[in-house]
């Protein structure tokens, strides 16, 4: 039995530390936001962009907070795919989003991202 304690805690952990696949969050509060380090570099300029644009309404913990809990903080709404469509298209018809179809379409590729590594 005592064998078994060690490769049994050992394999627990391993398949622990793996199972966390989500994307790292830095800060608190109004400073919070996805860690930039562990977005891939074929999303970065997204990243970029969605920080830049979205943080002109609301704190990036929004958006954080909407990914990891699969409900949007505010309306406690679903927030899955179709729902980052839903917004997307939402921000699209907002006039002083400050957006246009193409970069929208890169957000919304990246919380689409996002929401696919937070499922993980």
């Amino acid at each position: 039995m005592r064998k078994l304690i060690l490769p049994a805690t050992l394999f627990i952990l391993v398949i622990a530390s793996l199972a966390d696949a989500r994307i790292r969050v830095k800060g608190h509060g109004d400073k919070m936001n996805f860690d930039p380090d562990s977005i891939p570099a074929q999303y970065r300029a997204s990243f970029d962009l969605m920080t830049r644009k979205c943080s002109r309404c609301h704190s990036m913990e929004r958006t954080v907070i909407a990914v990891q809990s699969g409900r949007a903080p505010v309306t406690g709404q679903p927030f899955d795919k179709q729902a980052v469509k839903a917004y997307g298209i939402k921000m699209l018809r907002k006039p002083d989003s400050g957006m246009n179809k193409l970069e929208i379409r890169e957000v919304v590729m990246l919380l689409n991202f996002l929401l696919s590594e937070n499922a993980r």
